[in-house]
């Protein structure tokens, strides 16, 4: 059984401990999101009052985070979570008068343009993010030397370079694992375009024992049943941080 306690690790995310786990267990939709933004977070300038998107805000644990540690003033934009939601969500843990939270599919934002000081986006890019055209059309929403940050599912190898998906990896998330890539190919997808100055791109150091903890945690306060959790941690167990990680990507607006 995993410890509640065993989840608060200020050595490693400080402000992340400040955050009661069983809170944000009852809001999860994968790996530790507060990991990821916290570790991600060190590379982006966030200061009091910028505008920031949180695109693919899920149930809206990293725009919680945003708001209270960064001071931000956040729109909170998912497709898969009512707003109204989210907003509950906002309001209850007192930072209804920071955050938005809206509807929106990612490829039709209903934002106006060079409306946002910083988008970030924690477990969502693979979604939607990889497409050749998609920078150039999430940047129309932010102002110039505006910053970008996304914290993805990576692979430490292309699965091109590969051949094939691993069958560890592909019996659980299939030809998904496509869309998971390394730093390296991030850096070079969004400077190719020269519409962006890339300031960081790294793996996550020790990402699949995170994601392996996080995910034993919340398989644990499930009802009984199938879980999709249980699937995945037999997927990190295997690998053992062979393949498996997550790409912190950075960058700024030209």
């Amino acid at each position: 059984m995993t410890d509640l306690v065993d989840l608060i690790r200020p050595d490693r995310y400080p402000l992340s401990s400040r955050y009661d786990p069983a809170w944000l267990l009852e809001l999860d939709m994968g790996p530790n999101p507060l990991w990821l933004l916290e570790d991600l977070a060190r590379d982006l300038e966030l200061r009091p009052g910028t505008r920031v998107l949180d695109l693919g805000s899920g149930k809206g644990a990293t725009s919680v985070f945003l708001a209270r540690e960064f001071g931000a003033e956040v729109v909170a934009a998912d497709w898969w979570t009512a707003a109204e939601d989210a907003a509950t969500v906002f309001s209850e843990a007192g930072v209804g008068d920071q955050v938005t939270a809206v509807r929106a599919e990612a490829h039709a934002l209903p934002f106006a343009e060079e409306s946002f000081d910083a988008v970030v986006s924690v477990d969502a890019f693979e979604y939607f993010g990889t497409a050749d055209g998609y920078l150039p059309y999430l940047l129309r929403f932010l102002r110039p030397g505006g910053q970008l940050g996304v914290a993805t599912p990576a692979m430490t190898r292309e699965i091109r370079e590969l051949g094939a998906i691993p069958p560890h990896i592909k019996k659980v998330v299939g030809w998904e694992a496509i869309a998971w890539h390394t730093p390296e190919w991030w850096r070079f997808q969004w400077e190719i375009t020269e519409l962006v100055e890339v300031t960081s791109a790294r793996l996550q150091e020790d990402a699949w024992r995170d994601w392996l903890l996080w995910s034993r945690a919340a398989m644990e306060r499930r009802p009984q049943g199938p879980s999709a959790n249980e699937a995945v941690i037999e997927m990190l167990a295997e690998d053992a941080g062979d393949l498996l990680s997550f790409a912190l990507v950075t960058a700024r607006k030209r």
